[in-house]
């Protein structure tokens, strides 16, 4: 029988795959806010910028531990409960933001309402719901799902500048809040069906019966791969972050800075789609040496350039190289390790994402201040990529070494 006879893809898997990327999509609204009315909440609240770097910071940590939980509850009951439950409590974290006279509450819209009861339910229970529907192409769906960090960088800036020009970031928060209650609820009734029941089986890939991967036990390869995301994601952060500040920070107008946003993310709309397609192809690990590579050399150009021209041309490699990363953990987790085990791992997988986020958010902000300057800041990055490709480097050496003993999945 064939591979193609055996699969256990069926056509509502794309439904549930392009209403996963719109909640995606939408639920990212929240951290696009904080990238474009950074300078605007500080100068409100009479703070630095550390201050709502740090909110975003908060964002990013709740969404991670938050998303342990939301895993679980995906394997448990399945995914519309809980994404039904993060859309109201983004609304909510929303409307608590637009009314904040200080930090304290700040910190606790994004960091607890948005963060580690809202966005928590939009990222990883949906691509690990993902993986239970696809197998021939996973690769591509979680591409096609991840990649709603590319819709929302095109889309948000340029709404939340116009918003905040019209009406200041409060408004922002209140509007975004009002749009996230009214189309994610409905949306999330399209996740109810629950996955083929082939996908809920034995896992296939390289988990032996005394539960070791590349021949080293399961929690090294789990461990190493937690430092290596943490790694990739602070040197991500410093860009995606603070853009749109570096750029009016030169003297380009804040409608160029989210013009620069919107190029930025979307070559990584468009350039995820095809590192799916690769993975599919050569493997999770390769595909990750690829685009981590790319993301170290184009944060070392972020340090030096400061024309508009040249910021348009990093926007748009930048965007090509870091969106072939955050794919290829959820891969290599569905390939290393059981399905039943995919909510909680996935999710685990992302919350050192979101530490690393939230690391680099922070210090991009905090280095300014200290500096006045982000070159600094994009150089920290560079130490921070180097980090990842270390470890994935090792982690492709051990595949390379035991494919010379037993043939082994990329």
């Amino acid at each position: 029988m064939s591979v193609q006879d055996t699969s256990i893809e069926v056509r509502y898997g794309w439904v549930i795959l392009f209403v996963s990327l719109i909640i995606h999509t939408i639920g990212l609204g929240a951290p696009n806010i904080l990238f474009v009315t950074l300078k605007p909440i500080a100068e409100d609240l009479g703070t630095a910028r550390a201050v709502p770097s740090f909110a975003y910071s908060l964002l990013m940590v709740g969404t991670g531990i938050g998303g342990i939980g939301m895993g679980w509850w995906l394997d448990k009951r399945g995914v519309m409960q809980p994404v039904l439950f993060g859309a109201v409590m983004i609304a909510l974290g929303s409307f608590l933001a637009a009314q904040s006279e200080g930090k304290w509450s700040l910190y606790l819209a994004n960091g607890v309402l948005i963060g580690l009861l809202g966005k928590a339910a939009m990222i990883a229970p949906l691509v690990a719901n993902a993986t239970r529907w696809f197998d021939r192409r996973r690769g591509l769906a979680i591409a096609l799902i991840a990649s709603g960090q590319g819709v929302a960088g095109v889309i948000w800036p340029p709404v939340v500048r116009y918003l905040n020009d019209a009406g200041g970031w409060r408004d922002v928060y209140q509007y975004y809040g009002i749009f996230a209650l009214v189309t994610m609820v409905p949306l999330a009734l399209f996740l109810r069906p629950k996955p083929p029941a082939a996908a809920l089986g034995p896992a296939t890939g390289n988990v032996s019966q005394t539960h070791q991967v590349l021949g080293l036990s399961s929690n090294t390869v789990q461990i190493s791969m937690w430092i290596a995301v943490v790694g990739c994601c602070a040197a991500m952060a410093m860009p995606n972050v603070h853009l749109f500040s570096y750029a009016t920070d030169l003297g380009f107008a804040p409608v160029r800075a989210a013009e620069l946003l919107s190029v930025l993310f979307g070559a990584a709309f468009f350039s995820r789609l095809g590192f799916g397609m690769l993975a599919d192809r050569i493997g999770g690990v390769r595909t990750l040496l690829i685009g981590s590579s790319c993301q170290a050399v184009m944060l070392l150009v972020f340090s030096q350039v400061d024309t508009l021209s040249g910021l348009y041309i990093a926007a748009f490699m930048f965007g090509l190289g870091f969106s072939g990363i955050m794919p290829c953990y959820a891969l290599l987790i569905r390939l290393y390790f059981p399905v039943h085990q995919a909510g909680w791992r996935i999710a685990a997988q992302y919350l050192f994402a979101a530490l690393g986020m939230a690391l680099g958010g922070w210090l991009g902000g905090a280095i300014f201040d200290y500096t006045g300057s982000y070159s600094d800041a994009f150089l920290v990055g560079v130490c921070f990529n180097l980090v990842n490709l270390v470890v994935i480097a090792f982690l492709y050496s051990r595949q390379i070494r035991m494919a010379q003993i037993t043939p082994v999945a990329s």
